[in-house]
Parts: C-alpha cells; sequence; structure tokens
C-alpha cells in the first residue's frame, strides 16, 4: 500500500491572474474573484495527486509512504523531482531511522519519473504499515536570480489551462462542448505529451 500527503503547497499558481486577464482580454477588475476561481479551479485539475497531468508544476513538497522496501527501485510520484529530502524507515526493532543520500541509495533525477535505488540492498522494516517514508520536492523550479517559481513550466501546459478557463468562462452552465473529461479538446491535445499515469512504489 502507498499513500502520498502533500506536506507543503506551492506558493502561487502557474498563472498569474494578469497573464489570465490578459489572454481572456478583461482590462477591468470586476471580475478579479470569478477568474481567479477558474484559475485556481484549472491548477487543481492540472497539478498534484489528483491532477489530470500527474505531475507537480510549481514547487511543492510531498511524503511518499509505503509499507516496506520493494525489491529495489522506489518511482518517486509527481515528477518533475526537485529532489529528495529524506529517506527513512522504522527497522525491525520499531526504531525511526533515515538512510543517507550517496551512502545507503542513489537518486535517478534524469528519469521521469524519478527513481530512488539502494546502493545495494534495502533494510529490513518493521513488520507493519507505512514502515518506509520518503519526503521529496517536486515541481518546475525556477532558474532566475530571483527565481520566478513558474518560469519552467512548459507553455503547452500553460497555453492548455488559458484554453481550459477560457472554455469555462464562456460556458458558465451546465452545456455540453466539445470536451474530453470536461477539458476542451486543445488543452487535451496540448496536455498529451505531458500526461503521465501517477504511479507508486
Amino acid at each position: 500500500m502507498a499513500a502520498l500527503v502533500r506536506l507543503v503547497a506551492p506558493t502561487t499558481t502557474p498563472l498569474s491572474l494578469t497573464e489570465v486577464k490578459a489572454h481572456l482580454r478583461v482590462d477591468s477588475t470586476d471580475q478579479d474573484d470569478v477568474i481567479q476561481m477558474y484559475l485556481d479551479a484549472a491548477t487543481s485539475y492540472a497539478d498534484g495527486e489528483w491532477g489530470y497531468l500527474g505531475r507537480a508544476l510549481v514547487e511543492q513538497t510531498w511524503r511518499l509512504t509505503i509499507d516496506t522496501f520493494p525489491c529495489a527501485e522506489i518511482k518517486i510520484p509527481l515528477p518533475p523531482l526537485i529532489s529528495i529530502t529524506s529517506v527513512s524507515y522504522f527497522d525491525s526493532a520499531g526504531d525511526f531511522q533515515t538512510l543517507v543520500e550517496d551512502t545507503d541509495y542513489f537518486v535517478d533525477d534524469q528519469s521521469e519519473p524519478a527513481w530512488v535505488t539502494p546502493m545495494t540492498t534495502w533494510p529490513t522494516t518493521l513488520d507493519a504499515i507505512n514502515s518506509v517514508q520518503i519526503e521529496f520536492v517536486a515541481g518546475y523550479a525556477g532558474t532566475s536570480s530571483p527565481p520566478d517559481p513558474t518560469e519552467n513550466i512548459p507553455a503547452a501546459i500553460k497555453q492548455g489551462m488559458l484554453l481550459a478557463i477560457t472554455d469555462w468562462m464562456e460556458h458558465r452552465q451546465n452545456v455540453m462542448t466539445e470536451t474530453v473529461n470536461g477539458l476542451p479538446f486543445g488543452t487535451t491535445a496540448l496536455w498529451t505529451k505531458y500526461k503521465i499515469d501517477l504511479g507508486f512504489a
């Protein structure tokens, strides 16, 4: 069994309210609350554990909990991975232990999703549920100075969000439009190459 818990939420949305209003060609502030609501909805639809993309967009921290170490690699969900914060476990005596990167395990952060592999073998854990905890930071990290937390999110993901927000703004009633899973075809087309099945260890 595996479980994901978000420990630190993103500090911003993948798009700003200003960017969305520019796309919608809205100059006034009269609809700011409504537009922000749709922006938040589009973010929720795309991002995180239950998101359509199966990805983390803006930097955020998660904890993956599994019952025991697998035979080999542990797949880290919600790419792209920024870093592994810790790999910890309850040993057979019930004591909480933390492994050391580059001594006890190796992180393959070039693959997508990323993998954590033992240097030799994983230690024996307590025979109980939730014995292994992996904390990690995921998302498209900013690289400018000062960093912009949204700058490296692919343009196709942002454009797909804009198309979804536009569609929802124009069809505020419960009407059937040309959609797939509640998203306009343009959005799903843009997001196809970025969609990943959420996988646990």
